[in-house]
């Protein structure tokens, strides 16, 4: 009797731990401070029995880790640079899942008149002419490489800023704290912003520029280059955030009735 008990709990144990396979996925910050995250990886473990683990970073940082096969895939939001860690056979593939965009958060009063602007490169122009507080990511993400690419268009060098130019190399949370603190410009993703509990005097003052349009694209890293990876997991959880499943919780989520993401995945 005894002996069927124990073989029945050995049969329970390994049928639970079986069932519940465990992934690495790297995130950007933003994704993470959305709070879709909290909406889709329930779902992801009760439809798929995977147990994804969020490695939170930058794009740069979690690009790096798919290239040393510390990830299994990541979630990121460069194209050029999501491009070239494909090209460069780190990972299999580049799969579009969602978008937002990016918007220009600052003061209230608008020193810079940022919200006028005609263009988001007017609102840099605007910014770089009237030198107030802006905060910079600093951290070489996905919004902080936009934010460079921004500058450059409005011609300027970022590296050429002075004191009212704040590079903290942080995450987009930490990066809207210290804005908020120092009543500051930022560029942030519109999901972040709206997901922000701590906004104090700052406003969301200009976005639309279609050149503010932010793409997230999944790509699992290559098993050729690291045998260990788990890239069935990583196909499997392709196939779901390409879904009916998850474009009804990713196009449902919404903070104070505002969409934060719109899902544009399509059959490979």
């Amino acid at each position: 009797m005894i002996g069927r008990l124990l073989a029945g709990l050995a049969v329970s144990l390994f049928t639970s731990v079986a069932s519940a396979e465990e992934m690495k996925l790297a995130v950007t910050t933003s994704f993470e401070n959305s709070g879709l995250s909290g909406v889709l990886l329930p779902a992801i473990r009760e439809d798929t029995g995977i147990d994804v683990r969020l490695l939170v970073v930058g794009t740069g940082q979690a690009l790096r880790l798919g290239q040393a096969g510390d990830v299994d895939a990541i979630l990121v939001h460069s194209r050029s640079a999501e491009e070239a860690f494909v090209a460069e056979g780190y990972g299999t593939h580049r799969r579009e899942i969602m978008y937002n965009d990016f918007v220009f958060i600052g003061p209230v009063d608008d020193p810079a008149a940022v919200g006028i602007a005609s263009s988001a490169i007017d609102a840099l122009q605007k910014i770089g002419d009237a030198r107030p507080a802006f905060v910079s990511r600093g951290d070489d993400s996905g919004t902080h490489k936009k934010e460079l690419s921004l500058w450059r268009q409005a011609g300027f060098k970022a590296d050429t800023f002075g004191g009212w130019y704040r590079q903290v190399g942080a995450g987009m949370g930490a990066s809207l704290n210290t804005a908020s603190g120092l009543n500051a410009y930022i560029l942030a993703d519109r999901a972040s912003w709206l997901n922000f509990g701590n906004k104090g005097d700052l406003a969301l003052l200009y976005a639309g520029d279609p050149v503010l349009f932010n793409q997230y694209a999944f790509l699992p890293v290559n098993p050729e280059r690291h045998a260990h990876v788990r890239n069935d997991l990583a196909e499997k959880l392709e196939a779901w955030l390409t879904g009916p499943r998850a474009q009804e919780l990713i196009d449902s989520y919404s903070i104070n009735g505002e969409t934060l993401f719109t899902f544009n995945a399509t059959a490979q």
